[in-house]
C-alpha cells in the first residue's frame, strides 16, 4: 500500500488522516493545495499561470493541475509512493492519472473514502469557522459545498469502486479511532 487517495467532504479530516497515513508508510502526503503554493514560491512556469487564476478568484484549469501533479509524482521523493489529497476531482483528472501512473510504470494500491453524516461535517466546519473567524463559512454555504462536492466525487467513488480500489471508511470518532479504522480497512497492523 503505497500509491494511496485519499478522499471526503469537507470537514471529514482528510488532511488529519493523510499525515497519519503517509507517515506510517514514510511516503509523502500531497495535496494539490501544496503543489499549488509550491509551483507559485518557486514561480515556476505553471505556478505563474496558475497564480493568474488564483489572484482573479478562479480555479485553476485541469490543464495546468494536471501537468502539476504529474511533475510532483515524478519527484523523487515519490518512487516508492505517495497518497493524493485533493485530486483527482473529475473523471478527466482519473484518466490523466492513470496515463501519468503507467508512464511511471506503477499503479494506485487504494482509494480511501472517508463517510461522515452531512450533519456531523456542518458542525465540524461551523466549529472550525467559529474558531478561525470566517464569518463566510455559514451553515447554508457549508451544505452547498457539501452538496457540490457529493456530485463531483460520486462517478470517481463509482469508478474505483468498479476497480476494486476503494474502501470506505466511517470518518467519526477521535482522529486516533479514524486512523485505526482506516488502517484496519487496509489490512495494516499497526
Amino acid at each position: 500500500m503505497n500509491r494511496i487517495l485519499i478522499m471526503g467532504p469537507p470537514g471529514a479530516g482528510k488532511g488529519t488522516q493523510a499525515i497519519a497515513i503517509a507517515e506510517h508508510y514514510g511516503i509523502p502526503a500531497i495535496s494539490t493545495g501544496d503543489i499549488f503554493r509550491a509551483n507559485v514560491a518557486a514561480s515556476t512556469t505553471l505556478g505563474q499561470t496558475a497564480r493568474r487564476y488564483m489572484e482573479a478568484g478562479e480555479y485553476v484549469p485541469d490543464d495546468v493541475t494536471n501537468q502539476m501533479v504529474r511533475d510532483r509524482l515524478a519527484e523523487d521523493d515519490c518512487s516508492q509512493g505517495f497518497l493524493l489529497d485533493g485530486y483527482p476531482r473529475t473523471l478527466d483528472q482519473v484518466a490523466w492519472l492513470d496515463k501519468v501512473l503507467a508512464d511511471l510504470g506503477v499503479a494506485l494500491d487504494a482509494v480511501v473514502a472517508l463517510a461522515v453524516a452531512e450533519d456531523e461535517l456542518v458542525q465540524r466546519l461551523l466549529r472550525r469557522a467559529e474558531i478561525d473567524q470566517r464569518a463566510d463559512d455559514t451553515e447554508d454555504v457549508i451544505r452547498r459545498r457539501q452538496q457540490v462536492y457529493a456530485e463531483e466525487t460520486t462517478p470517481l467513488l463509482t469508478e474505483y469502486a468498479a476497480r476494486g480500489l476503494l474502501v470506505t471508511v466511517d470518518g467519526t470518532g477521535t482522529q486516533d479511532d479514524v486512523a485505526t479504522k482506516i488502517f484496519d480497512a487496509l489490512g495494516v497492523r499497526v
